[in-house]
């Protein structure tokens, strides 16, 4: 499968460096190469093959860069949500990729952008959800 990551945040190079070992093509796109740092976790997964771009995931050329045209999957997971919300829809309507997830924290702007289509996470929500289940438990 091919995946372009927008944002290599510490969720994002996790999630980039599953991937990579699972054999998945993988390119991660970041305004800032210090970022790319995180691909390298000695020790806990193999070192990360795929390929790290610097860019800004809401500039069609920065995506095009990335292989927007050919991905099967698009991620937005910068700390952003207005970047994340934009960089899905232009990934959606502008280059047809198939599935695109995007991290929404504002758990309300997650429902609303949910209601238009976009497939969004919000981790508050979730972290939120996990810790009241280990408090019933």
């Amino acid at each position: 499968m091919k995946v372009v990551i927008m944002g290599c945040s510490r969720v994002g190079a996790w999630l980039a460096r599953l991937l990579d070992a699972e054999g998945h093509q993988v390119t991660v796109l970041d305004n800032d190469s210090w970022s790319f740092r995180r691909l390298s976790f000695p020790g806990l997964l193999a070192d990360f093959q795929g390929t790290a771009l610097v860019g800004n995931g809401t500039d069609q050329e920065a995506l095009k860069r990335a292989g927007i045209e050919k991905a099967d999957v698009f991620f937005a997971l910068t700390q952003g949500d207005n970047r994340n919300v934009m960089a899905t829809q232009i990934a959606k309507h502008i280059f047809n990729v198939p599935r695109v997830i995007c991290r929404i924290y504002d758990p309300l702007r997650q429902e609303l952008y949910c209601t238009l289509g976009v497939e969004a996470i919000s981790p508050t929500a979730v972290f939120a959800q996990m810790l009241k289940k280990k408090l019933e438990s």
